[in-house]
């Protein structure tokens, strides 16, 4: 009962929204914002010609690889950076400061250094989301509790048992929060990479259905798959969370 609830809240929201945003286009009488079901149409026809397929799964790839890239570098660094105060004093300063610049700014370096193609938009996506990760992690090393360590140390354990047995397990939830924060900013970057440099994915359709006679239809239901994807991969990765090495961080 409490699942059906869950689902039917939000359900009824968008049921609303829906029907407001039917209603004032109608009342509107505009000519180039489309109805949900111009929406539908225009949906139906790019999943008819295959052309929304090629879309998503060049969007997927690139946030894919940049993603992974970007967990491969940052896992290690910030499990270092956690563990060694040195190596934590000497890169947390260089990491606080180019995390706060936006990856859109990295656009125009992107595109002098590897041109336009897929390689810009993965640089993008490993520059959003690696530094996420680096510092959630390092601070997840940091919020250990001290007691687990003396007690490896007083047992004699290796440096590799500790990492593999306490260090790892303790801060697993605090990486798979970073990897959720990361995968979403990463979502966000490829979109705004492809509307500028590329010539496919989702965020070139947008761009391309607006040059190419106002498909306003072709635009929203762009939008739309985009939020849908997104909240498909949030809720994978919320899916982590439930994990029983995981989950006991968690008080639900």
């Amino acid at each position: 009962m409490e699942k059906l609830k869950n689902i039917l809240a939000p359900l009824a929201v968008l049921v609303a929204l829906i029907a407001c945003w039917w209603v004032i286009v109608l009342q509107t009488e505009s000519v180039i914002f489309p109805t949900p079901l111009q929406v539908v149409t225009g949906t139906m026809e790019l999943v008819a010609d295959g052309t929304l397929w090629e879309h998503i799964g060049a969007s997927l790839f690139r946030v894919g690889t940049g993603f992974l890239s970007a967990t491969l570098v940052a896992l290690p660094m910030g499990l270092w950076m956690g563990r060694v105060e040195g190596a934590y004093r000497t890169l947390n300063p260089i990491f606080q400061i180019l995390r706060p610049i936006s990856p859109i700014a990295w656009i125009p370096l992107a595109i002098l250094w590897f041109g336009v193609g897929n390689v810009s938009p993965i640089f993008l996506i490993f520059i959003a989301s690696v530094f996420p990760m680096i510092v959630q992690t390092a601070a997840g090393v940091h919020t250990i509790e001290r007691r687990y360590l003396r007690a490896a140390d007083n047992f004699g354990v290796s440096r590799y048992t500790l990492f593999r047995q306490v260090i790892i397990p303790a801060v697993l939830p605090e990486i798979i929060v970073g990897m959720r924060i990361g995968l979403g900013v990463a979502w966000l970057v490829v979109v705004a990479a492809e509307m500028i440099a590329l010539r496919s994915g989702l965020g070139y359709l947008i761009m391309d259905s607006r040059n190419a006679g106002n498909r306003y239809d072709l635009v929203i239901a762009s939008m739309v798959i985009i939020g849908v994807i997104g909240l498909l991969l949030d809720g994978t990765m919320r899916r982590l969370e439930g994990l029983k090495s995981i989950r006991w961080r968690y008080g639900r």
